[in-house]
């Protein structure tokens, strides 16, 4: 993963955290909804720095659907 983009991914993942916890739902419950596991979910949420973890597009769109939010919100620069 290229350093350059390492604010856009943790912007990201605050966003899938923002609309998760509006929705009502945990980590667990959501990584359920879209497939995955609790800890790939709480890597993409928490993306600090750390260790960058990225998402395929098909991953995001599972987000977006379960979310009940158009992708482009999860990009949006407000």
């Amino acid at each position: 993963m290229r350093e350059k983009y390492r604010e856009k991914y943790r912007l990201l993942g605050l966003r899938i955290s923002y609309y998760r916890k509006l929705r009502g739902y945990t980590q667990e419950q959501l990584a359920e909804l879209i497939g995955k596991s609790w800890s790939f979910l709480s890597q993409i949420e928490a993306n600090n720095g750390a260790k960058l973890k990225g998402i395929s597009l098909e991953t995001l769109f599972s987000i977006s659907e379960a979310l009940q939010v158009p992708v482009s919100r999860l990009f949006d620069q407000d």
